[in-house]
């Protein structure tokens, strides 16, 4: 489990495609400092398992095709930075929300409108996923914990403050680049619930 509070950008430094995976070298020392084999770590907001930890401060991670097929990390390429994260501690504080690093779907960036102390962000927001979003509520966009402060029946806004876009990716993602979603898990949750309570009661 992740908080969506990035802790390091990080930059792949290689990747090697095997046909239905690929395997990522990733630099980030404040991640690896205390990392070892078979941790977690939040790559744009995609939960990898680490395979080894290198002397240089960076991990290899292997990433399934199924990974690929749902999420940005398909087009990562060599030089590209990332968010990175560590798994939170269970004493650690809930900075964010509750964040599985499960990918629900990707949108993109449709447009960045800049103000003098923020920026208010707009995506696009893939039909399957848009019962889940709601005004004021939590999503996590490349890995970031984000309120939506704007919301229409194909997108969300979130306004971006100076902190976030000088240490994650988000601050220099052109528009049209896609970007990984999760929405929040509770919601999914009570839809899954209210699903089974409704079958039960046809019984």
């Amino acid at each position: 489990m992740f908080t969506g509070i990035v802790e390091e950008l990080g930059e792949v430094v290689g990747r090697e495609d095997l046909g239905d995976s690929a395997r990522l070298v990733i630099r980030g020392p404040v991640v690896t400092s205390d990392a070892g084999h078979g941790d977690s770590i939040a790559v744009n907001g995609v939960c990898l398992t680490v395979v080894d930890v290198l002397a240089d401060g960076a991990f290899t991670a292997d990433v399934m095709n199924e990974t690929l097929s749902r999420s940005s990390l398909d087009g990562v390429t060599v030089g590209a930075k990332v968010n990175l994260e560590r798994a939170a501690a269970l004493n650690s504080r809930l900075g964010g929300h509750i964040v599985q690093g499960h990918v629900d779907g990707t949108g993109h960036i449709i447009s960045r409108t800049p103000s003098e102390h923020w920026t208010v962000v707009r995506v696009a927001l893939p039909a399957a996923l848009s019962r889940y979003v709601v005004q004021k509520g939590s999503i996590t966009v490349d890995g970031v914990s984000l309120t939506v402060s704007g919301l229409g029946h194909d997108w969300f806004e979130v306004s971006l403050i100076p902190t976030t876009l000088g240490l994650t990716t988000l601050g220099h993602a052109e528009v049209g680049a896609h970007v990984n979603l999760e929405v929040d898990v509770i919601a999914k949750y009570v839809e899954r619930l209210l699903e089974t309570k409704g079958a039960a009661t046809d019984l």
